[in-house]
């Protein structure tokens, strides 16, 4: 059985191209908080705001105006070279808060070892392994990050800090703490539109990381098993 699905993004931009993928005419679907979403045949998408935070609250608002089976959060991303590149489609084996934590002496310490919460939430294995399979993407840990990172050297101690890292972003962390408070499972879905590493946007692609997340949901659209995860019929 098709889940029940909500999309979670950050701009509108991101919001269009998963709708694109969905249906020709949405409809509005008013949330809490004066915000504004979209209704497909298959999911509802919402662009709920850059960072963490407002992926967070905003997802929480979805959830608490009705029940979901699954959310995905998704949109574009930076991708560390050489495994992600631009265009290239990323799916999340863990879901990491990259800098949420302390400096110290030694380095960064994550909020987890300060013992103040948790740094990392995990996709369901199964789920999360089939999708990035049809979709052709690279698995592996998406970083959640409040600071789009600018330097080479900042780049390489993430890489460092998080092995086998496929790329980073802003929102996949909120969308799932909100997740995770209301028990209902999470994916996060990205499209790479520039590397990971110094600041310059001439060399970023972001039409083509929208297209490339329109691609990917119109798999899904036309493969709706592959989000299947155990619901009753």
């Amino acid at each position: 059985m098709t889940p029940r699905l909500l999309v979670v993004t950050a701009v509108a931009a991101e919001r269009d191209a998963v709708v694109r993928a969905l249906s020709s005419r949405p409809s509005e679907h008013p949330l809490p908080g004066r915000r504004m979403a979209l209704r497909t045949p298959m999911a509802t998408v919402l662009a709920a705001g850059v960072g963490p935070a407002a992926a967070a609250a905003g997802t929480a608002a979805a959830l608490a105006s009705a029940p979901y089976d699954l959310v995905v959060s998704a949109g574009i991303a930076g991708g560390f070279e050489p495994v992600a590149r631009i265009g290239s489609t990323l799916v999340a084996e863990s879901i990491v808060a990259a800098d949420l934590g302390a400096d110290g002496p030694e380095g960064f310490i994550p909020v987890a070892e300060l013992g103040y919460g948790t740094s990392t939430h995990l996709p369901p294995a199964e789920l999360s392994r089939r999708v990035a399979e049809a979709l052709g993407a690279e698995y592996g840990p998406l970083l959640t990050v409040s600071t789009v990172t600018g330097s080479a050297e900042r780049a390489a101690e993430l890489v460092k800090r998080h092995p086998g890292a496929v790329g980073e972003a802003m929102e996949g962390f909120g969308v799932a703490e909100a997740t995770m408070a209301h028990r209902v499972p999470v994916l996060e879905i990205r499209t790479v539109a520039n590397p990971v590493g110094p600041r310059d946007r001439a060399a970023w692609r972001v039409p083509d990381a929208l297209d490339a997340l329109t691609e990917a949901f119109t798999l899904l659209r036309k493969q709706p098993g592959l989000l299947d995860v155990g619901v009753p019929t």
